[in-house]
């Protein structure tokens, strides 16, 4: 095999992968999703910040990031356990990787701290998903 072939051949996977997270991407906001930038690793630089999709289902939040090639979520938020402990505008260094006009919310879990950054229509769908629980059960919340 010559080189010109293996040039091929490389470009024609790259082509390949790249149509598959395009198509992974819009499947998933056709399917009710919302974009979301999430970062699990805290930290004061402004970096580890991931663009994703959220999509909601039932009392789970999940997130799947754009750059990768699984099929599942890479992150599920339940509903159950979660609060919001602040809310703040991202600093400079942080908007490359979020979408327009994002809000930061610095949230507590069964998993542990996380931040979300979501646009304003995105994070009005969350807040109102986070705070209709089920009757019986409350969720703690802070705005």
């Amino acid at each position: 095999m010559g080189i010109a072939e293996l040039v091929g051949v490389v470009l024609f996977g790259a082509v390949v992968v790249l149509a598959y997270l395009a198509w992974r991407r819009v499947r998933l906001l056709r399917a009710g999703g919302v974009h979301v930038a999430l970062r699990s690793r805290l930290e004061g630089s402004g970096r580890g910040w991931h663009l994703g999709v959220g999509h909601y289902r039932g009392d789970e939040f999940t997130w799947f990031r754009v750059l990768s090639l699984s099929s599942g979520p890479d992150m599920v938020i339940s509903r159950e356990g979660f609060e919001i402990d602040d809310r703040r505008e991202p600093t400079p260094p942080e908007t490359y990787a979020m979408p327009t006009g994002a809000v930061v919310l610095r949230c507590r879990g069964n998993r542990g701290e996380v931040e979300i950054a979501m646009g304003p229509d995105a994070l009005t769908g969350f807040l109102s998903w986070l705070e209709s629980a089920p009757p019986g059960r409350s969720i703690p919340w802070a705005s």
